[in-house]
């Protein structure tokens, strides 16, 4: 549905995006991620629209779209909801329907629609509300509900749950997993936590310094290390792990995750770092298994089907993850 050919954009004569090819399919939820800097937000602007690459084609259904006028109708297909979505004076219904009015819809259409919008992320509840007066989860619950209003082909957002808890996060994304069961929508969600990414969308699409990346995403952390000690022990927001560097400062963790040993019961062994938590996702990977553990963030480890199987491991069953300090990257 939307596709990218060849694109390279650039601000001030510093390149900032450069993607050789990328397709998004009607149906398909795709996640971004990368640390800050990386044309996330570039790419989403790019894919909405609102920007004409520096070089190359942005299409839409096949059609390469190019001059203002292709991109003001193409913009009438594709949403983009921003990081900090500004809702207006007035009830929720009033913002929900407000682009709908300002396509021309009668008044009572776009009160019915916006009421439908609301009810389709189970925020019915909100229509009357002011909408200077919400939570953070909600402003962001109100600008999808918005955004779905406008019955878009495709729904590009930009950190969709960055204000919101842990429960919002999760009610959100279930909310939007089944307006897609409905209705065609392509969905981009662009991150910078790979477990929100992993939780919106069944793709993921790494960026670095504008290029992807053929680094494997999974289990990459932004963190602030303390430095001055060979062995340190650093937050995972719940979950902490010890890891061999005397490195400090700002910095990323990963962990390979056929480096993660997954068992049904604590092992006994040298590994230092031992989590346990939920099964959440399982997915084939030729003759392996990647298996999504949610113990407060999210770990992907990589076991072979025979020790997947034998272990009888499974979707909402209990699973510990054990892997030694110094099989944590740091850099």
């Amino acid at each position: 549905m939307l596709e990218l050919q060849g694109v390279r954009h650039a601000y001030g004569g510093r390149a900032v995006l450069d993607v050789d090819a990328l397709a998004i399919g009607r149906d398909e939820r795709l996640a971004v991620v990368g640390p800050n800097g990386s044309g996330k937000s570039t790419l989403l602007r790019l894919l909405a629209f609102l920007e004409a690459p520096t070089a190359g084609t942005v299409r839409l259904d096949g059609e390469a779209v190019r001059s203002d006028r292709a991109r003001r109708a193409a913009r009438r297909r594709v949403t983009l909801v921003e990081q900090r979505p500004y809702l207006f004076r007035g009830t929720v219904r009033e913002n929900v329907a407000f682009g709908l009015r300002a396509r021309g819809a009668p008044a009572a259409e776009a009160a019915r629609r916006a009421d439908e919008a609301l009810a389709e992320l189970k925020a019915r509840s909100l229509s009357g509300r002011d909408a200077r007066a919400l939570s953070e989860g909600e402003i962001q619950r109100v600008a999808l509900a918005r955004a779905l209003a406008m019955e878009p082909a495709a729904l590009l957002l930009d950190e969709p749950v960055s204000g919101a808890d842990r429960a919002a996060q999760h009610a959100l994304a279930a909310a939007l997993a089944e307006v897609q069961a409905r209705r065609p929508l392509a969905v981009v969600v662009v991150s910078h936590l790979l477990e929100n990414a992993y939780r919106w969308a069944d793709r993921l699409l790494a960026l670095h310094e504008g290029r992807p990346s053929a680094v494997s995403p999974e289990n990459l952390f932004r963190v602030d290390l303390q430095g001055g000690a060979p062995m340190q022990r650093v937050s995972l927001g719940p979950v902490a792990v010890e890891v061999v560097t005397d490195k400090g400062g700002p910095a990323t963790l990963a962990i390979p995750p056929d480096e993660i040993v997954l068992s049904t019961e604590p092992l006994h062994s040298s590994a230092r770092n031992v989590i346990h938590g939920r099964i959440v996702r399982v997915a084939e990977h030729g003759a392996a298994v990647r298996v999504t553990i949610d113990a407060g963030v999210e770990l992907v480890a990589l076991i072979t089907r025979k020790s997947f199987e034998e272990m009888g491991l499974a979707v909402g069953g209990s699973a510990y993850a054990s892997f030694k300090s110094v099989a944590v990257r740091v850099f």
